[in-house]
């Protein structure tokens, strides 16, 4: 048995160029090394990085019946052992299943217009005819999304957490926790005195509120939340979620990074290019979503939320032409998958029409993993963003402050712009809205 080649590279310099700038570091290494190559990283271990999509179909369809289970140590400090992210088999699936009716069908559908009056709300506080970031305006919508979502609750009792999670995405979002991440591991977000004063505070709001909910009796009358869901929730043995299990997973739902530098990106793409815009513009001001959803779609191509879905083998298993030992890590990736000029011709340019021309692929369009570990909250986080970016199309007229493209930059759990999104808003003229 044998690893695939890989980079040379001491393991600590692995390390800092996985956290300081891994996706030209994954491309230096793909047109080396192929499609299958080992990277060293200091702390982490070795993983065999997967760009083949036969290779990422034998990962997502190996089944926990012949052992893949999640291995992600960037989140686990963030996110908690007991996330149903990084639970492994059989709790995964039962906490999966625990879960689910949040995210799917009437749920989803549920909160659309809560989506829209929270983005209509931001867009009317935002200024006009001068530069201002549109990434940290994201995170407000889409925080206050998740926070009226996971707890229901009037809007004046959400004040205390709200500014609190403002806080810890502060931190987490902050280049320098970065480099303590590639010098001394992810072991040391939670050791670090920044870290637990950032992220206590937010722990013990959810797990109060937890317990206001558990002590009460059930409301058949309230709005559903996902909160009274998760307290009130059994396992098929009639248990109940354990506090520790709760913490994890509301600080699971309430780190909504991915969903504010997605939206990000799809503004930022659709500004370098005023044609797409113009066009993202006319059919959402006409009611057509076929569109929309093909920019969003062409969002998550290029510019997905993690560039690798990470898996640990539980027993030996041939992948990529080698037979890997129980133990590897491999980890199928999203940005090189994404990128190939075999399966998207032109990887680089920002075209949403190739989503009108042929559906995603299960195996190549892959931003929220695959196989039974898929993104629980994909759907939901779909649904806002179309929301999201209808409201702001309807609402006002967007310009960027500089013509050049905003580079990548990394921040704890996803990426965003370099520049933060830097636009200039214009009020739209009533003539231009119709409604559909």
């Amino acid at each position: 048995m044998s690893l695939p080649p890989g980079p040379p590279l001491p393991r600590p310099l692995q390390a800092l160029a996985w956290t300081q700038r891994p996706l030209p570091y994954l491309e230096r290494c793909r047109a080396r090394y192929g499609d299958a190559f080992t990277l060293r990283i200091m702390h982490w271990g070795d993983w065999v990085i997967l760009s083949d999509p036969a290779d990422v179909k034998a990962v997502f369809t190996a089944g926990d019946a012949v052992g893949v289970a999640v291995a992600n140590p960037l989140l686990s400090p963030v996110l908690g052992p007991r996330s149903v992210m990084l639970l492994e088999e059989p709790e995964h699936l039962e906490r999966r299943k625990l879960m689910l009716p949040a995210f799917h069908g009437g749920a989803v559908q549920a909160d659309a217009e809560m989506m829209a009056e929270v983005a209509r709300r931001e867009v009317g506080r935002w200024p006009l005819g001068e530069p201002f970031e549109l990434w940290p305006r994201m995170q407000e919508i889409t925080q206050e999304v998740v926070l009226r979502a996971v707890f229901g609750l009037a809007e004046s009792r959400l004040d205390g957490l709200r500014e609190r999670l403002r806080r810890l995405t502060a931190w987490l979002n902050s280049p320098g926790n970065l480099a303590l991440l590639a010098a001394f591991g992810p072991g040391a977000m939670t050791r670090s005195r920044g870290y637990r004063k950032a992220m206590g505070p937010v722990e013990e709001e959810v797990l109060a509120e937890a317990r206001r909910r558990r002590a009460a009796d059930p409301d058949d009358d309230a709005p559903p939340d996902v909160v009274s869901m998760l307290v009130h929730a059994r396992y098929e043995d009639g248990s109940p979620l354990s506090e520790r299990d709760l913490r994890d997973e509301l600080v699971t739902l309430l780190s909504d990074g991915p969903t504010s530098s997605t939206l990000a990106w799809a503004f930022e793409r659709l500004l370098r290019n005023p044609e797409v815009l113009e066009r993202t513009r006319a059919e959402v001001l006409a009611g057509d979503d076929a569109y929309l959803d093909a920019v969003i779609k062409e969002t998550l191509r290029l510019r997905p939320p993690v560039p690798v879905v990470v898996r640990r083998l539980l027993r030996p298993r041939t992948v990529a032409g080698r037979e890997l030992p129980a133990g590897t890590t491999v980890a199928p990736c999203i940005h090189l998958v994404h990128r190939d000029p075999a399966t998207y011709p032109e990887p680089r340019r920002f075209r949403p029409e190739r989503f009108l021309e042929r559906p995603p692929g299960t195996y190549t369009w892959i931003p929220f993993g695959g196989g039974v570990r898929r993104c629980l909250a994909a759907p939901y986080a779909e649904m806002e963003m179309k929301r999201v970016i209808r409201t702001v199309l309807s609402s006002v007229r967007l310009e960027p402050f500089e013509r050049r493209a905003e580079a990548v930059r990394k921040s704890a759990i996803s990426f965003a712009p370099s520049r933060r999104g830097l636009v200039v808003a214009e009020p739209i003229a009533p003539a231009e809205v119709t409604v559909a």
